[in-house]
C-alpha cells in the first residue's frame, strides 16, 4: 500500500522570534558565531510567497490552515505518548532521550554523542549518556534554523541556511565549543529562508550533500541555484549539482551496497487537498531532474507550470508516500536486532500535514525492496500519534544504532524513542 507525506512549515518572523525568546531559559548554552539573519518569507498565506504565480484560494482548500508550532518546552517525560504508540508485535518503543524542545535531525559522533539539530528554536543540542541516563544540554544557540548536521573525523558540520560552521574535536570540547571554523564563504549557500533549511550528509564517496530547497511553493526557480541536491569536498569547494528538480528533501540517506542516494521529496501546497502525493526518489545518475516545477509525484503535471512539458522527461519517484504527509527522515536498516524482512528497508518519518483538513501520517513506515532496488511495498512500523485530528506526536527523523534498535525524533514534544526488538 501506498502511503505519503506532506508540507514543511514556514513560520512568521515573529513567531520564530517569540519562540526564540520563550526557549533561552533551559540550560547553559554557548552562544553560536554572529550571524546575518536570512530573507524572511513574503507575507502571504502559510507556504506562499510572492515567488509564486498560483493563487492559493483556487484549490478551494480552507484558507485558515496554518502550521502546527513547535512548542517552544519539552513534554514532561511522564506525559509523553508512549502508550500511544503501536508497532508491530515483538517491537516495544521506550524513551531514549527528552527535554530537548524541537530536536529534528540526529547524527551520532565517534564518542557517543548525539548531536541534535533544529529549526525555529535556533539550538545545537549535545546529548551524552551518564550511567545509562542520556543528558541534553545546548551546544549552540543562535542560529538561523541549524537543521543541517553532519559528523565526520571528530568534527562537527553545522549548516544554518547560508551559514556554515566546524567544530573540530567537538566531543572534547562539549562545554566550550569556540567559535568553530566558518566555512559559510567556500559553501556559497542563498540566504532564502523558504524551504532552506538544511539536511546534509557525507555520501561513500567522502562528500557533503547539501540540500538547496525551493524558495517558493510553486514557480521556476533559477536552477543553478534553488531546488536541487549538491555536492561539495568536505572544506567547501568543488561544488557539483547531482540532483535538480527537488522542491524540498529534508532527509536523504545512501544505499549500502550500492551508494545510490535515496531521498524524501516535499511536493507542492494549495494545489489539492489529496494531490499531489509526496515522494520517494533516486538518483542514479549525476544530474537527473526530478521534476519540480513541472511534474508532481512523477505522472502529474502541474496546472501552471506543465504545459509544454511531459513528465516522461523527469525521472520518476520510486514510491509515492502519500498527499502532503511530509516524509522527512529516512535511513536504509543495516542492523540485526530486526527480523530478516527488515534487512535493507528503508525506515521513513512522516511528520503529517499542515495543509489538509484531515490530518494523518505523524508516523514511520517501511519501504521495502527487491534484489533490483525497486520498491515493492510501504507498511506502516510507528502509528498511533494522530488522534482526534490532532498530532500527539510528529517523527522527524530515524537513526539505526550500533545495536540494532532505531531512534526516532518528534520535534513535536522534544523526546526521542527508541525503538526494539525481542522475540
Amino acid at each position: 500500500m501506498s502511503v505519503a507525506t506532506s508540507c514543511r512549515r514556514a513560520w512568521p518572523v515573529a513567531a520564530a522570534l517569540v519562540l526564540m525568546i520563550a526557549a533561552a531559559g533551559s540550560v547553559s548554552a554557548q552562544q553560536a558565531p554572529p550571524t546575518a539573519t536570512p530573507a524572511a518569507p513574503a507575507a502571504g498565506p502559510p507556504g506562499f510567497s510572492q515567488m509564486d504565480k498560483s493563487n492559493p484560494s483556487a484549490s478551494n482548500q480552507d484558507q485558515n490552515l496554518k502550521p502546527h508550532p513547535v512548542p517552544p518546552i519539552a513534554t514532561a517525560v511522564d506525559k509523553l505518548p508512549l502508550d500511544k504508540i503501536k508497532l508491530p508485535a515483538g517491537f516495544k518503543a521506550e524513551v531514549w532521550s527528552s527535554g530537548h524542545p524541537g530536536a529534528r535531525t540526529m547524527v551520532m559522533g565517534d564518542k557517543g554523542t548525539m548531536f541534535m539539530g533544529t529549526r525555529v528554536i535556533g539550538r545545537v543540542y549535545a546529548i551524552t549518556d551518564k550511567g545509562g541516563r542520556r543528558e541534553a544540554k545546548v551546544l549552540l544557540q543562535g542560529l538561523t534554523q541549524p537543521n543541517g548536521l553532519a559528523f565526520k573525523d571528530g568534527s562537527l558540520y553545522v549548516f544554518a541556511i547560508n551559514k556554515v560552521f566546524r567544530y573540530d574535536n567537538i566531543e572534547d570540547k562539549l562545554d566550550n565549543p569556540g567559535a568553530g571554523v566558518e566555512l559559510t564563504a567556500a559553501y556559497n549557500l542563498p540566504d532564502t529562508v523558504h524551504h532552506n533549511w538544511k539536511y546534509v550528509a557525507f555520501g561513500p564517496d567522502g562528500k557533503m550533500y547539501v540540500q538547496v530547497g525551493s524558495n517558493c511553493n510553486i514557480c521556476e526557480t533559477n536552477p543553478g541555484i534553488h531546488g536541487q541536491i549538491r555536492r561539495y569536498n568536505a572544506d567547501g569547494s568543488g561544488m557539483e549539482i547531482v540532483a535538480r528538480g527537488v522542491r524540498n528533501t529534508v532527509g536523504f540517506d545512501f544505499h549500502p551496497k550500492t551508494g545510490e542516494l535515496w531521498f524524501t521529496d516535499n511536493q507542492r501546497d494549495w494545489l489539492s487537498e489529496d494531490l499531489p502525493n509526496d515522494e520517494l526518489n533516486r538518483l542514479t545518475k549525476v544530474g537527473q531532474h526530478f521534476g519540480y516545477p513541472y511534474c508532481h509525484q512523477g505522472d502529474f503535471s502541474d496546472p501552471e507550470f506543465g504545459w509544454g512539458k511531459s513528465c516522461d522527461d523527469f525521472i520518476k519517484p520510486v514510491t509515492l508516500l502519500g498527499p502532503h504527509s511530509a516524509p522527512l527522515g529516512i535511513r536504509f536498516y543495516t542492523g540485526k536486532m530486526f527480523p530478516s524482512k527488515y534487512q535493507g528497508a528503508i525506515f521513513i518519518a512522516r511528520h503529517g500535514p499542515w495543509n489538509r483538513t484531515k490530518k494523518y501520517a505523524g508516523d514511520v513506515v517501511v519501504a521495502f525492496l527487491d534484489r533490483y532496488g525497486k520498491v515493492t511495498k510501504v507498511e506502516p512500523f510507528l502509528t498511533g500519534l494522530v488522534e482526534n485530528n490532532a498530532y500527539l506526536g510528529r517523527p522527524v527523523d530515524v537513526m539505526v544504532m550500533k545495536d540494532g534498535s532505531l531512534l526516532v525524533s518528534d520535534d513535536h514534544n522534544g523526546a526521542v524513542y527508541r525503538i526494539s526488538y525481542s522475540r
